[in-house]
């Protein structure tokens, strides 16, 4: 049989990308470091994707299999070497330290078959592959190197589902019925149910990362401020339904720009997902989606980096700097990145922590528009 290795067995892993390699008639491997997941995939070697949706639809997952990477690095290393595909969705701050083990897999591999295998990191970031090939390469020797072309290929790509917080004790897992999966690459590869491929990933995943990633974290932090526990809660507040839209028209405009796409099919494509994060079957909590805020601040993100393009390219980005404001405000305690923040703020102020996370100088038009946005919520 056919077979995947995917780092990361979560509620992602499981509901998404190793789902459709086990309707492709792939065999999963799922790498996680969690004992409880990687135990009961090995027990039960099957589990339900329950659809978020009215009618209530499931589809059964089959031929999976578990290895802890921390317990048992030969059974990676094993699985690897017999995967046409190793895929990863494990969160773009962790792919250094699986990049080690990866290395050691591919050198034993190449010495062992000339078959070939496709890396593709299926992360939240743009170019995630390329950040985990530069630290596969940072752990080979050059003679493992020179193998590599024509053996091993490292293809970026955009990816795109909602997977709520949900019950941990269970291997089934609730999606939203939406997905996308992009893949860049001009090589014939072996086909996937669900994948699209194409030449020019770019607009792809700018567009997914600044509609659907803005969008998402938008409705959180004002969400959260505004007392809301679920997303589909915080968007039936009208005022911040208006409030996202108008974000996502500054992000909008500046892809317009950029990539030529076309405005009206945009506007609906913003709609569309302003419609998939009205999904109330998801139950989706404020507080999960707006995890993480130092990440989301960083300036290759979805906040900051659109509204530096927008600045650059002369279009409006009052709205996106108000999102920025409602991030540095999102004080959730029982968030690691909120709860630095917060002291970030209180010994030297915002305009230090924008420079410090997410880039921008403190007399930067962007910088003083996010100070006095943030200056009015806090009012």
């Amino acid at each position: 049989m056919k077979q995947a290795v995917h780092f990361g067995a979560g509620n992602i892993g499981r509901g998404f990308i190793g789902a459709l390699f086990s309707k492709s008639d792939y065999h999963v491997t799922f790498v996680d470091v969690a004992d409880q997941i990687i135990d009961k995939l090995n027990e039960e070697k099957t589990y339900q994707v329950n659809l978020a949706q009215a009618e209530p639809e499931s589809i059964t997952i089959e031929h999976v299999s578990g290895v802890n990477n921390m317990k048992d690095e030969a059974g990676v290393i094993e699985a690897i070497g017999q995967a046409t595909y190793l895929t990863t969705a494990i969160g773009p701050n962790i792919l250094p330290r699986i990049a080690p083990l990866i290395a050691k897999a591919i050198t034993e591999r190449l010495q062992a078959t000339d078959e070939k295998l496709y890396v593709i990191a299926c992360e939240n970031q743009i170019g995630a592959t390329d950040i985990l090939k530069t630290h596969i390469f940072d752990n080979l020797d050059e003679e493992t190197k020179n193998k590599l072309d024509g053996n091993v290929y490292f293809f970026n790509s955009a990816v795109d589902r909602i997977v709520p917080i949900q019950d941990s004790s269970s291997l089934d897992v609730l999606v939203e019925p939406y997905y996308e999966w992009v893949v860049e690459t001009s090589e014939t590869i072996p086909p996937v149910e669900g994948m699209t491929i194409v030449e020019n990933l770019a607009p792809f995943i700018e567009r997914k990362l600044f509609t659907v990633n803005t969008g998402h974290a938008v409705i959180a932090y004002l969400g959260y401020l505004a007392g809301k526990p679920t997303i589909d809660q915080s968007l039936a507040d009208s005022e911040i339904e208006d409030q996202v839209r108008e974000t996502l028209k500054e992000t909008g405009a500046y892809l317009v720009k950029e990539y030529g796409l076309d405005e009206d099919e945009h506007l609906a494509y913003i709609n569309k997902n302003i419609e998939r994060f009205k999904n109330s079957y998801l139950n989706d909590g404020v507080t999960r989606v707006g995890r993480a805020p130092i990440r989301k601040l960083g300036p290759d993100d979805r906040f900051v980096r659109p509204a530096m393009q927008a600045q650059k390219a002369g279009l409006p980005y009052t709205y996106l700097a108000k999102a920025i404001a409602a991030a540095l405000a999102f004080d959730n305690p029982e968030d690691e990145d909120a709860v630095k923040i917060q002291a970030m703020i209180q010994e030297n102020g915002p305009s230090s922590v924008l420079k410090e996370i997410s880039g921008l100088d403190a007399d930067s038009g962007i910088a003083q528009e996010v100070v006095r946005q943030y200056e009015a919520l806090k009012a």
